[in-house]
């Protein structure tokens, strides 16, 4: 299951998602992986939490992402929990690029049955149409 918080910068979206990570790391049997767009979560996230920074690998745009992605849950078959932190910006800021990849990898995080959790920068009326089913309240 993929949930998608958005919201504008500053409005705890990330804040929740350490919360989130560092809650499944201590209760997971398995992985969790955090997917982040530099090295900000470095001191917040417990070491039971397998942090990824895509920008020192050169991800810049949404199709080089899921490829990433993609890498990282090949590699890790016991993947419980996904977070990532600024997909958007992680997926050059191209919504409709972005929306591409959150429907192509949510069938690979249903198949797993792994928790999925995003966050992205921006208003839930600019995201283009099908998202609507990721956020957490449903609403646009």
């Amino acid at each position: 299951m993929i949930r998608l918080i958005v919201g504008a910068k500053g409005a705890g979206k990330t804040k929740r998602l350490i919360e989130e990570a560092n809650a499944a790391g201590l209760a997971s049997k398995g992985s969790v992986i955090c997917i982040e767009y530099g090295r900000k979560l470095s001191y917040e996230l417990k070491p039971q939490v397998r942090l990824i920074d895509a920008k020192a690998y050169g991800v810049s745009d949404a199709y080089e992402f899921y490829g990433f992605a993609c890498g990282v849950l090949a590699g890790n078959y016991d993947v419980t929990d996904l977070f990532i932190d600024s997909a958007l910006k992680i997926c050059g800021g191209d919504t409709a690029s972005f929306a591409e990849f959150m429907f192509r990898i949510e069938k690979i995080i249903e198949e797993r049955n792994i928790n999925c959790l995003v966050t992205a920068s921006a208003f839930a009326d600019s995201l283009p149409a099908g998202l609507e089913r990721f956020l957490e309240n449903g609403e646009r």
